[in-house]
């Protein structure tokens, strides 16, 4: 059974950092595409970054490239995604999410993005950040 854990969300005032972890268990091979995804209340869910396991690539949306990064570390199985000048609009509650049976980064660029290409989604961990 695959499973994803999202964990090291908090709060944090305007301008500091979180890292924010996401194990994967179940699933054994690298051939999967990995994505953070944040939704606040009142807002659709939108994609933040994402990583084909297999590979080297990242991927982010545009508005966030330069403050946040994603990262693997494929011993651990566990995908991590750091945060820097977090603003208040980076509230949210952030998922991570997994689409199995990817053997490419270009399959992973290609489907990042979109939600309905995840087939499994951790159950969230919840961002706060003052002003």
């Amino acid at each position: 059974q695959v499973q994803l854990v999202e964990s090291g969300g908090g709060s944090v005032q305007a301008g500091g950092s979180l890292r924010l972890s996401c194990a994967l268990s179940g699933y054994t091979s690298r051939s999967y595409c990995m994505g953070w995804f944040r939704q606040a209340p009142g807002k659709e869910r939108e994609g933040v970054a994402a990583i084909f396991a297999g590979g080297a690539t990242t991927y982010y949306d545009d508005s966030m490239k330069g403050r946040f990064a994603i990262s693997r570390d494929n011993a651990k199985n566990t995908v991590y995604l750091q945060m820097n000048s977090l603003k208040p609009d980076d509230a949210a509650m952030y998922y991570c999410a997994a689409i199995v049976d990817v053997y490419s980064d270009l399959n992973c660029r290609a489907r990042w993005g979109t939600t309905a290409e995840y087939n499994y989604w951790g159950q969230g961990t919840q961002v706060t950040v003052s002003s």
